[in-house]
């Protein structure tokens, strides 16, 4: 690709320390152009290092060229608008280099302003500066090379130079304005983001939730289950089952009441959750007064002994039940299996603990019990 600035004669203010600035900022200008148009697999490193050669070497020509004007006493009115016009470059670089990925063209609207703004900064400011120094130099006052630099141009001229500075200068605090409204607006999109991640996360949480009971659902218990056996089944570890069922659940809601038949069933789950104590294991409520316990990685001796600390756990509790006909208060009957899942693991698993939990009512209830093996057809009088 061709430069996108060609240095030639008209660019020489005559300050030799300036004008070698000048020519060793078109070819970083013209590095930059080249850069930013190519196919290069490494371009992103490369344009990363061209911007910052750029931006040291331009700061370091502005602080050459404010202590030159400083040396010769430039006039103030002079130094002020050309210091103003550094600074506003710097700012526009970086913004324009920060805000690249928002814009349709970013290599035209990059190189674009940064040709014009080196044609109008050494045609127009530095040449400028340039024969005030002459001036100074030939004896004259800053205010009268100043006021002499002001009568050389004709009022047509001295007004486009008014009216482009002051266009430059409009545009340069609309593109910081947009820059600043972009990165609110991206901060806005982030921030509601991560509201919608929070929310969707919440809405997750409460379909896997009982409402009442604030522990995993039966729809959460059944997708859990059918996950823990695939993965159990790939690595012929055991997977342990606790059914849970309240005695005389019935007869509580009977004599006390819905509300406090609700409260007790918060109790129980609480109790019962107390009882697991990793991560994996998942306390559900399976049904009205039922509850259902995975145990990953469990084999019959521990779920047998889970089961039997949350019977021991809800017999703690006291809560007074006076209509039951196994104690005086609230108590849960526990049936604990164990197997390495088949393909109809989960199924399997559900009916041993179901049967153990059947031993456990036919016991008297308040009790755990484990089954030690499952028959391959329901037992009688018991669904499958």
């Amino acid at each position: 690709m061709d430069t996108s600035f060609a240095w030639d004669q008209h660019f020489v203010t005559g300050l030799d320390a300036v004008d070698e600035q000048h020519h060793a900022l078109v070819d970083l200008f013209n590095e930059l152009s080249q850069g930013l148009f190519s196919k290069r697999s490494d371009r992103e490193v490369v344009l990363a290092d061209t911007y910052a050669r750029l931006l040291s070497y331009t700061e370091h020509h502005f602080q050459e060229e404010e202590a030159l004007m400083a040396q010769y006493a430039v006039d103030p009115r002079h130094v002020e608008s050309h210091h103003s016009m550094h600074q506003q470059f710097v700012e526009q670089v970086i913004m324009l280099r920060a805000q690249r990925t928002t814009m349709t063209d970013p290599a035209t609207t990059l190189v674009g302003f940064l040709t014009s703004w080196l044609g109008l900064h050494i045609l127009g400011i530095d040449q400028s500066m340039a024969r005030q120094i002459k001036s100074i130099r030939e004896g004259m006052t800053p205010a009268a090379a100043y006021d002499k630099e002001r009568g050389n141009h004709d009022n047509g001229t001295q007004a486009l130079l008014k009216m482009i500075g002051k266009l430059y200068t409009a545009l340069s605090a609309q593109n910081a304005q947009l820059a600043l409204a972009n990165q609110t607006l991206e901060a806005r999109v982030a921030r509601r983001t991560r509201e919608l991640e929070a929310a969707n996360a919440r809405l997750k949480a409460y379909s896997c939730t009982d409402a009442l009971l604030g522990i995993a659902n039966r729809a959460h218990f059944n997708e859990r289950l059918e996950q823990v056996c695939a993965m159990a089944r790939r690595s012929v570890r055991p997977v342990g089952m606790v059914l849970v069922d309240v005695d005389d659940f019935k007869r509580y809601n009977d004599r006390y009441g819905h509300l406090q038949g609700d409260a007790c069933l918060q109790a129980v789950a609480q109790a019962i959750q107390g009882c697991v104590h990793r991560e994996t294991d998942l306390v559900a409520r399976y049904g009205g007064e039922e509850f259902a316990v995975i145990l990953p990685d469990t084999d019959l001796d521990g779920a047998y002994a889970v089961a039997q600390r949350m019977v021991e756990a809800v017999r703690a509790l006291g809560w007074v039940h006076e209509s039951s006909q196994a104690a005086q208060v609230v108590t849960i009957s526990a049936g604990a299996y164990s197997m390495v899942p088949t393909i109809a693991g989960a199924k399997l698993l559900l009916r041993g603990a179901d049967e153990a939990l059947y031993q456990a009512k036919g016991r008297g209830r308040n009790c755990a019990m484990k089954l030690q093996l499952l028959q391959t057809a329901p037992a009688e009088g018991r669904a499958p």
